[in-house]
């Protein structure tokens, strides 16, 4: 069997759907699976960040892998021409690629589409104009051909079900874990915790919330509630690590953080590197995550495996991630964020309940039992 798996994100410093991709790829590169061969589907052409590909995926010399490099200008003419052209005049039994599929997919070719959550479909409102075009028609075609739907949660494959009318049998949910950096904890490693905390010029005590910065996301709410919060607990700090020049950015947040008066209290360190994360949130006092809507929530697992309390707005796909390892609150009520924070900054007994919680929780969740169930996905696709 020929299992084509699209990996244009490696690199690109994504953060979620790049980090599943990546972890997910690697570990079922390690499993043992003579009856499948890999092919690594990347717009990437630079030979020495190729030969990155191959050391980063741990499948050097392997001769089940290959990284195949397919030039293109743009994601348009990857899904119209490059990949089409490819899987034309080569034998692919499976494609594994997420959201929109190629214009032309040959009938022998099976599809397997992650779908890491349709946020764009709930609220069509958060995101631009072209974009909810696009995908207004692309996303439902694509649910049409894919043989296997791929989810991270329950919540997601209900949503698919709800708002695009696809059959429950079609969608596989496979859960989402952490990255093996998070596996270790560094609360003990003071000094390199004050490694970091000179690194990214971070304050020393501070609240941090991480992701991308798209309006779901939430954060002007989060800074309005931070505001509040200040006026109990005048020395805490708020560090919230996204990218500021990403595609699709909260235009409010520059907006919140000036009328608030809180250009000294808002801290943007920016890009972390992956190695640095575990440390950065180990020294935060609270993790926050405002999210109005998630497909998954990996955040909170990489927040419980360093032993920080999770803050976390009350909705269902993190509900089914984080259970009672979280406290919860209603993401469109700013004196509920404030309160939780507030608990969780100064009451001691819920911060330990939460710890424990946590260590309970994340074991839940590994790359490689999720990398087994992809396997067996595939085999069963005939």
């Amino acid at each position: 069997m020929v299992v084509a798996i699209d990996i244009r994100l490696l690199g690109k410093k994504r953060t979620g759907d790049e980090a599943v991709f990546f972890h997910l790829t690697k570990e079922l590169l390690q499993l043992d699976t003579p009856d499948i061969s890999y092919e690594l589907l990347t717009d990437e052409t630079d030979a020495t960040k190729i030969a990155t590909l191959y050391a980063r995926l741990r499948c050097i010399g392997k001769s089940t892998v290959t990284i195949v490099s397919l030039p293109t200008k743009n994601r348009f003419t990857w899904n119209a021409i490059a990949l089409p052209k490819y899987l034309a005049h080569h034998r692919v039994d499976i494609l594994h690629t997420q959201y929109i599929l190629p214009f032309f997919v040959p009938k022998r070719t099976k599809i397997v589409t992650h779908i890491h959550d349709i946020s764009f479909r709930v609220y069509p409102e958060l995101i631009g104009l072209s974009d909810r075009f696009f995908l207004s028609i692309l996303i439902p075609r694509s649910l049409r051909r894919a043989t296997r739907i791929l989810t991270p949660s329950q919540f997601t494959k209900n949503e698919i079900i709800q708002y695009y009318g696809i059959d429950e049998e079609k969608i596989t949910v496979i859960p989402n874990g952490i990255g093996e950096e998070f596996l270790h904890d560094f609360s003990n490693e003071l000094e390199k915790g004050k490694e970091i905390q000179k690194k990214y010029h971070l304050p020393d005590a501070f609240i941090l919330s991480v992701g991308t910065l798209q309006p779901r996301k939430n954060i002007p709410f989060l800074i309005t509630a931070f505001s509040k919060l200040k006026k109990r607990l005048p020395n805490i700090k708020l560090v919230i690590v996204g990218k500021r020049d990403a595609h699709h950015i909260d235009m409010n947040i520059d907006k919140v953080i000036k009328e608030r008066q809180l250009e000294d209290d808002v801290v943007f360190p920016g890009f972390i590197e992956t190695n640095d994360l575990p440390s950065l949130i180990n020294l935060s006092k609270v993790f926050v995550f405002p999210s109005l809507y998630e497909g998954f929530g990996i955040p909170l697992l990489e927040a419980m495996s360093q032993n920080v309390p999770v803050a976390s707005s009350d909705i269902p796909s993190l509900r089914e991630v984080g259970g009672d390892a979280v406290t919860y609150f209603n993401p469109r009520n700013v004196a509920s964020c404030e309160e939780v924070l507030y608990t969780l900054c100064t009451d001691n007994q819920v911060r330990l309940r939460l710890e424990k919680a946590g260590k309970d929780t994340i074991k839940r969740f590994s790359w490689k039992e999720s990398a087994l169930l992809l396997v067996r996905l595939y085999q069963s696709i005939k």
